[in-house]
């Protein structure tokens, strides 16, 4: 049995105001023709469809476009999608009784019933081969809130009892929402075993942050609920052939455990993403076990440039700038670029001297990150709140350009910021 694995789409999503609807489109017409040519029995997509809980209708559409093409062109295909932290559960769910008539399985709640027990099985969803014939069980698990994970006696005792005091009873008590989520995962594997027949496997699936995970250095949304950030690869126990994860943009495995992978997200959501191989993951089963794991490299629409790679001076920036060459291309392929200056005194003309460099070339200017060439310490920057209860807005003002530029404020910066202090 053949797997794709991808995720973290994030379907309309801008960068720095600039629309990514044609990147998106550009990919899921790779992706439809990828499915075709992989002859892929599954696609499992693990979550972050949309950018955020209230998606665009251009942005749906793209979404319901996509899966009516992809049951068109392999009708044999067996679709999953879960919901993750920037999805809307019940937003994600709504169309689900539709989407399973054309062979989409949507889990964006932990559903229970009507006396609150959690539905373990709705989430554990059958893979089947070409033939039509039953080959693996997915553990369909979605981005996980503590609401949605059973409660679990921790199982320390008081302090006290064995001679430890409070605090270090409290220490030593796992903590209920990582606890919660592991039960959740161990119920949903118990489940799959009663129904796994000899030569199936199972998978799973979740949207989470993992220990050992590597985040990217602005894209993603840290999950940090009640202390707890990053979860144990001993929640995915044995018995689970292969994890398709999302949330990290990094296509990467879990540590040193091959079968726990992140596929990553297929197009750059940040600048800090300009180097990554964006890929889908291609999974083939043998009975109940993975036989392989290869990446299927997405090709990049639009290129996202970083000039010059490091911070530079402004007369060498505007000198790279000039240098640029890039070739033409239809205005929605224009490069997205990042400029980046490194300064030592405020620059007011800054954005019109790089517009000015940029004059005539196909690329578009999507950000300036400028840095100061000195940077003050923590210790320079330390105040306490009673010494900025007594500062002036002036005060603060100054301080803060010392802090940035190491040098006292100029005259017309001090004249400036008063006129703009004027009621």
């Amino acid at each position: 049995m053949r797997l794709l694995h991808t995720s973290d789409w994030h379907l309309g999503q801008s960068l720095h105001n600039f629309d990514r609807h044609y990147e998106h489109q550009r990919f899921l017409d790779w992706l439809l023709d990828t499915i075709v040519a992989e002859q892929a029995d599954a696609l499992l997509i693990a979550g972050d469809i949309f950018d955020n809980a209230n998606p665009s209708a251009a942005s749906q559409r793209q979404l319901y476009g996509f899966l009516q093409q992809a049951r068109a062109r392999a009708p044999q295909l067996d679709l999953v999608v879960i919901a993750g932290n920037h999805d809307s559960p019940g937003r994600l769910e709504a169309p689900g009784p539709l989407l399973e008539a054309h062979g989409t399985q949507v889990v964006g709640n932990v559903a229970r019933d009507a006396e609150g027990a959690i539905d373990v099985a709705r989430m554990v969803l059958p893979l089947t081969r070409h033939d039509g014939s039953v080959a693996a069980w997915c553990l369909a698990l979605p981005f996980l809130r503590p609401g949605d994970v059973p409660r679990v006696d921790a199982g320390v005792p008081d302090g006290g009892a064995d001679g430890s005091s409070d605090a270090e009873a409290n220490a030593a008590r796992p903590d209920p929402y990582l606890a919660g989520i592991a039960e959740l995962y161990r119920q949903a594997l118990a489940h799959a075993q009663t129904v796994c027949q000899p030569g199936q496997a199972i998978v799973a699936m979740g949207h989470c942050h993992m220990v050992d995970g590597q985040m990217s250095q602005d894209s993603e949304r840290r999950i940090v609920i009640g202390g707890t950030e990053m979860l144990p690869a001993g929640i995915f126990a044995p018995p689970i052939a292969y994890a398709a994860l999302g949330h990290l943009h990094l296509a990467q495995q879990v540590g040193p455990h091959q079968h726990l992978r992140y596929c990553g997200s297929p197009i750059p959501l940040s600048f800090a993403e300009v180097d990554y191989k964006h890929q889908i993951l291609r999974i083939d089963l043998d009975g109940g076990a993975v036989r392989d794991i290869a990446p299927i490299q997405v090709p990049r629409a639009v290129q996202l440039m970083r000039v010059p790679p490091r911070p530079a001076a402004l007369a060498d920036v505007l000198q790279a700038l000039a240098e640029l060459d890039v070739p033409e291309a239809p205005a929605e392929e224009h490069p997205l670029i990042e400029v980046r200056v490194r300064l030592d005194a405020p620059e007011p003309g800054l954005r019109a001297r790089i517009e000015e460099a940029l004059q005539g070339k196909p690329v578009r200017l999507a950000k300036i990150e400028t840095s100061s060439a000195a940077r003050a310490s923590l210790e320079d920057a330390a105040i306490s709140l009673d010494q900025l209860d007594r500062l002036k807005p002036d005060d603060i003002f100054r301080r803060l350009y010392q802090q940035k530029y190491r040098s006292e404020a100029p005259p017309d910066q001090l004249s400036a910021f008063a006129e703009l202090m004027q009621p």
